[in-house]
């Protein structure tokens, strides 16, 4: 029998909704994500380390709103390198070829299970919050004009969602050419892109068998 204290999974997640690769919470905030690449900072030179700290100090001094950074670690899903070896084999002709490619595969598939390969990924969350959500009467008085209604799955109005999101990718633009004096490149994530990350986020387990289900617009 179902716990009846046990909340919905729409009690649980933030986001409200995903649009035009933005991230809108139930509260009416604005979240943009940025996939960022890495550095290997102990391969750099004492002069180019110290240069990197100094780019970094300087673009967090520069900052008048707050930034998350998210890394995300899960063991790497090597079955799809597998099925194009398995779908090149189907096709091969030569028998020392197959043998090769055969017994590559069991290598690969070996060693990835033995070691437990986990894969990074480095992401930049950019918050924007409305002004009329620290006026007088707060987040519960802002959303009665921030939404049509109040009901769940109501949507941001287009116009505020316009205005909204040009704020919102100015601090991402301050964010990009602020981190990429440190050699950090960043590239914004689509809509679906954005689903696959939260998904991956609440279904830590499912994304390392595959693909994410299909999901309807």
């Amino acid at each position: 029998m179902p716990n009846s204290s046990t909340k919905p999974t729409r009690d649980i997640v933030e986001a409200a909704e995903i649009r035009d690769g933005v991230l809108i919470l139930k509260d009416g905030s604005l979240r943009a994500i940025l996939m960022a690449s890495s550095i290997n900072f102990a391969l750099k030179s004492s002069d180019e380390q110290d240069a990197i700290v100094l780019q970094y100090q300087n673009f967090l001094n520069s900052l008048d709103f707050s930034v998350e950074f998210l890394i995300q670690s899960r063991l790497l899903n090597i079955e799809p390198y597998l099925e194009t070896l398995r779908t090149r084999l189907k096709t091969e002709f030569n028998e020392l070829m197959k043998i090769q490619i055969t017994e590559y595969i069991e290598f690969v598939r070996t060693f990835v299970e033995s070691a437990n390969i986990v894969s990074k990924n480095f992401y930049v969350v950019i918050p924007f919050t409305p002004v009329t959500l620290y006026k007088k009467g707060g987040v519960r008085a802002a959303l009665g004009s921030l939404f049509g209604t109040q009901e769940a799955g109501a949507t941001l109005k287009e116009e505020n969602f316009k205005e909204y999101t040009t704020q919102l990718y100015q601090r991402v633009d301050a964010v990009r050419q602020g981190l990429i004096r440190t050699g950090v490149r960043m590239v914004p994530l689509n809509t679906e892109e954005l689903i696959e990350l939260l998904y991956s986020l609440y279904n830590p387990g499912e994304l390392e068998k595959g693909k994410i289900p299909e999901i309807e617009k």
